[in-house]
């Protein structure tokens, strides 16, 4: 049975991801995979993260990535760093808040530019949204408030806050990561024909938190979620 499996913010969980995939859902090259964006950051291993996925690209599953903010931050961060002689660029700043130092380490260097242009390109390479039959899937979300939220790749990996306009999305529902949710508030909106969207970050990073920590993986056609425990080193 070909099954078509979506899974969000990884945030440098190597092992985690690889027992979700190989363990848990097992995945085939039958299958297709869905990543909604943040591999890296936070996590012991965002460099291993990108590995794997690319491994697997390059073994022909059918996958495919979607760009996170974190994503966002280190392109930009990389670009900016080209250049520089002394002072961090602003966005470097704004990264090194939310987690670069974790990603840096992974890599092995200490500057943004440092990370091999392989990766940069990678990130590249991944897409805004995906329009699917039954779902849209997309990071963080869609701007609503303009004509065309499709228009709007910024509000795509960073907006936190939205209402659905259904007329706009042609009735789809909205699938995205972004904002971790209690794991039980994922079920309710999984099940429920009454939501039109579907968060499925559960806070990976989070320690100790009742309803949190988990990595899960969305079957699109049968509703199945797959929970996996965060089985990584928080340190």
């Amino acid at each position: 049975m070909r099954n078509r499996w979506v899974i969000p913010d990884i945030h440098g969980y190597l092992n985690t991801l690889k027992s979700l995939i190989e363990n848990r859902i097992s995945l085939t090259k039958e299958d297709t995979l869905y990543f909604l964006g943040d591999y890296i950051d936070r996590g012991p291993n965002s460099k291993g993260v990108i590995d794997y996925i690319m491994s697997l690209q390059d073994q022909d599953y059918d996958i495919h990535c979607l760009r996170g903010n974190h994503e966002d931050y280190c392109v930009k961060a990389w670009h900016a760093d080209q250049d520089r002689m002394l002072f961090k660029s602003n966005i470097e700043k704004e990264w090194r808040k939310n987690g670069a130092a974790a990603t840096l380490d992974s890599f092995g260097v200490k500057r943004p530019r440092d990370i091999s242009k392989r990766y940069i390109d990678w990130m590249n390479d991944t897409k805004f949204y995906m329009e699917l039959d039954k779902c849209i899937l997309v990071h963080a979300g869609l701007n609503f408030h303009i004509n065309n939220p499709f228009e709007d790749f910024s509000s795509m990996m960073w907006v936190r806050d939205f209402k659905v306009d259904k007329n706009k999305v042609a009735g789809k529902k909205i699938i995205h990561g972004h904002v971790p949710v209690e794991l039980s508030m994922i079920h309710l909106f999984s099940q429920s024909e009454a939501y039109d969207f579907l968060s499925l970050d559960n806070g990976i990073y989070y320690k100790n938190r009742d309803g949190f920590g988990n990595l899960l993986a969305y079957n699109i056609d049968t509703n199945e979620i797959i929970i996996q425990h965060n089985v990584d080193s928080y340190e």
